[in-house]
């Protein structure tokens, strides 16, 4: 019994080669803010992207994004690809109150 597990264990070992991640970030982030370009939370954004820029060692892209109290820059984030590059920045009535409040898709 313990021979055959140690046979199986090494067979793992065996099979399990190296996988390789890729290098994160390889291409920019994207930074959607929900409100004009201008703002509070815009320059809140662009103040920590600067700052983010260096350790990432990519470029940090920002979209003002308007419309619908925020919800049309929220939704665009949503939508986008599950892959890392594209992050929401947002605050209390973008991301809680109007979900609670409106019917949104």
């Amino acid at each position: 019994m313990h021979r055959a597990l140690f046979l199986i264990l090494c067979a793992m070992l065996a099979c399990g080669g190296g996988a390789m991640a890729q290098s994160y970030p390889n291409r920019p982030i994207t930074l959607i803010v929900p409100y004009g370009a201008g703002g509070p939370l815009d320059t809140l954004t662009r103040m920590f992207s600067d700052k983010m820029r260096v350790p990432l060692g990519r470029s940090l892209v920002i979209e003002n994004v308007t419309g619908a109290s925020g919800t049309v820059g929220v939704d665009r984030a949503a939508r986008s690809a599950p892959d890392g590059y594209t992050v929401s920045v947002g605050n209390w009535p973008t991301h809680v109150v109007n979900g609670a409040t409106f019917t949104l898709p």
